[in-house]
């Protein structure tokens, strides 16, 4: 499988994509002012304590205190006051971006993640990346993080550590105690909010967490990164310097690798299956559901062939598309009805296979009694769309604006509401042509009929300039 990873720098802003096989399934986006904070440490102050919760609120130096949940050790009684007061300082890592109206969810447990490990200076124990599913490449890590990892703190060994050598896990640790070294002396010296490390860049976070050996080329098309994607290279992964393409600022690199029309798909709901099925991506406030159908597929042989069939292509889509929408929560899926029960456990085995190469946490936790598959993804930023689409500024993000009837109804209610409380002679009221057809009726009957219920007078101006469900009324004495 060729993989490739194209980075687009243009006008301030910053777009990563991940291509396998040429097939679009990951992308980020980092407009250039946008606050990217997953990763990053704060040195912040406690303004309010909820003991009911065992949570708090913590000023970062952001527009929206971050929430502190604090989990008590096993054994330990449930008391959040032992920890924090109202008032304090106190250090905090985001776990969560600021999602609609909450703000970013905070952890006082910090991690400092490097290219082969997470270092965890308040842990004393070494783990491995479920990810890594050999037992025997496991117990090597383990045994290596024993070893290398410092006095009294802990180790996790992410994916990319595996085949790596002792010696370059070791260097790494080296390098991450260094990080934490120069961070615990700017938690003594800085006041509080402030951000005292930032591990947020979308480019330098590809590098360490995306660019891997398994990924044949990295092509980005500015000079100035491209140098520095050598120099963070030279640091943590020299033999993957020759993979480093510089692709050049004179043509649209998102254009060349047919990116762009892939990115144009993603504004849609329905996603066409190479089947001729489709699924429908609808997310809601509280989850996503996904609706699947044949759609112009009738098949070859028979029904029950033709229903597997396409579930079969809509478990594959519906993990590259979570993946590429970075869609997160409760997501329900709602498969062709199968009657069969190996069908049924071939399409939900399809579905964790491809799964497995999302890099964030996901859970299939199986068919409810109406035949939905329930499954989860973790959430810890805004879904992809948020960068791509704003909400519609005449139907409020909806989807929907109010019929020229509805319209109809609204106008004459304010036309009686003006006639009542004042001595307004004429009203002029200005329609979208649409909407003032409905308004005026068959023959003009309608306005007839509303003239003399008044006995004032109500002109209709066509104003094309407006849109069907807009209008504006103006009286004159």
């Amino acid at each position: 499988m060729r993989n490739e990873i194209v980075v687009d720098i243009s006008r301030g802003d910053t777009r990563v994509a991940v291509l396998e096989e040429g097939e679009l399934v990951e992308l980020y986006i980092q407009h250039e002012h946008d606050i990217a904070m997953i990763g990053n440490i704060y040195r912040g102050r406690v303004m309010r304590v909820l003991p009911g919760m065992q949570a708090a609120f913590v000023d970062i130096g952001y527009d929206k205190n971050a929430f502190l949940y604090i989990k008590p050790k096993k054994g330990e009684k449930k008391d959040i006051t032992k920890h924090v007061q109202v008032g304090s300082t106190i250090t905090v890592q985001i776990l969560k971006e600021p999602i609609g109206t909450k703000g970013p969810r905070v952890t006082t447990e910090i991690t400092l993640p490097g290219r082969f490990m997470v270092l965890l200076p308040d842990a004393n124990h070494v783990s491995v990346s479920k990810k890594i599913e050999d037992e025997e490449e496991r117990q090597r890590l383990i045994s290596i993080g024993s070893e290398i990892k410092p006095e009294n703190m802990g180790l996790i060994m992410r994916t990319q550590a595996t085949g790596q050598s002792k010696e370059q896990l070791s260097n790494e640790v080296y390098v991450l105690m260094k990080m934490w070294r120069v961070f615990m002396q700017e938690n003594i010296s800085v006041e509080a909010p402030m951000l005292i490390h930032d591990d947020a860049d979308l480019l330098y976070r590809s590098v360490r967490d995306l660019f891997a050996y398994q990924t044949d080329t990295f092509v980005i098309n500015a000079l100035e990164e491209y140098g520095k994607v050598i120099t963070w290279l030279d640091m943590i992964a020299p033999s993957l310097k020759q993979r480093v393409v510089y692709f050049g600022e004179q043509h649209s690199i998102f254009e060349e690798y047919h990116i762009e029309s892939k990115i144009s798909k993603l504004l849609h709901k329905k996603v066409w299956l190479k089947c001729g099925g489709y699924i429908v991506i609808d997310p809601t406030e509280a989850l996503t559901v996904i609706d699947v159908n044949t759609g112009k597929y009738v098949g070859n042989t028979d029904l029950e062939k033709t229903v597997l069939d396409t579930n079969l292509q809509a478990a594959k889509e519906v993990s590259r598309q979570l993946r590429l929408r970075d869609i997160g929560g409760i997501i329900v899926i709602d498969f062709i009805d199968m009657h069969r029960k190996d069908h049924k456990r071939q399409v939900i085995d399809t579905l964790k296979h491809y799964l497995k190469r999302d890099r964030t946490k996901t859970t299939v936790e199986g068919t409810t009694r109406l035949g939905l598959v329930e499954m989860t993804r973790k959430k810890i930023r805004e879904r992809l769309s948020v960068f791509l689409k704003n909400d519609c500024s005449h139907c409020n993000g909806s989807g929907k604006v109010v019929s020229p009837e509805t319209v109809v109804r609204l106008v004459e209610k304010e036309i009686h509401q003006i006639f009542s409380s004042s001595l307004t002679k004429t009203i002029h009221v200005y329609l979208h042509p649409d909407t003032a057809a409905v308004f005026e009726g068959e023959d003009k009957n309608h306005l007839h009929r509303l003239q003399q219920m008044f006995e004032r007078n109500i002109s209709v101006l066509r104003d094309t300039a407006l849109k069907p469900h807009q209008y504006r009324i103006q009286g004159e004495e």
